[in-house]
């Protein structure tokens, strides 16, 4: 049996109904429809772009890990399986982080910011899904070379202007 790839999901969090979550709705959507398709898709489990994300995941069938903060009380309906950290909400995302093999990033906050961070030091691709706002487009001002956030080159950050163009960054990756 083929091991399926993992890929984790972070963003912005917040009510999908107001800005900046209620301009990214039909783009996490379909991000969590082609991942779903593919890999087995990790988020934080709560909502904003991991609700959607997961929705989408579920919409095609496919199999989301939500990796929560403290008991998990306020995970989404759309994850196929939640996991209870009991961590804050920085450490649970390294854990996120440990469990993939690439992470994609859409807009988000000092949250996602810390999650790029970690992935960059734990040696775990990036892709920024460009125009989403947030920490994912201000980190590409910082990077050197264009793809790495410090000069031990630790992991390269791509950067990506659609869903598509993320499935294909991945399946290059593997």
């Amino acid at each position: 049996m083929k091991k399926s790839l993992k890929v984790g999901v972070i963003g912005y969090s917040g009510n999908s109904k107001e800005p900046p979550v209620s301009d990214l709705v039909q783009l996490c959507l379909n991000l969590g429809e082609e991942l779903g398709r593919r890999y087995t898709v990790f988020t934080g489990g709560r909502d904003g772009v991991m609700e959607l994300v997961c929705k989408g995941v579920s919409n095609v069938g496919g199999f989301s890990v939500g990796v929560l903060p403290w008991d998990g009380s306020d995970a989404n309906e759309y994850n196929s399986l939640v996991i209870n950290t009991g961590l804050d909400f920085q450490m649970r995302s390294f854990i996120l982080v440990k469990s993939v093999d690439v992470v994609v990033s859409v807009g988000g906050e000092i949250g996602t910011a810390i999650e790029i961070l970690a992935s960059y030091a734990n040696r775990k691709p990036v892709i920024l899904l460009r125009g989403t706002g947030g920490w994912t487009d201000r980190v590409v001002q910082t990077l050197i070379d264009g793809k790495y956030l410090d000069n031990r080159k630790m992991a390269e950050i791509y950067q990506a202007w659609s869903v598509e163009e993320v499935i294909e960054i991945i399946e290059s990756l593997r």
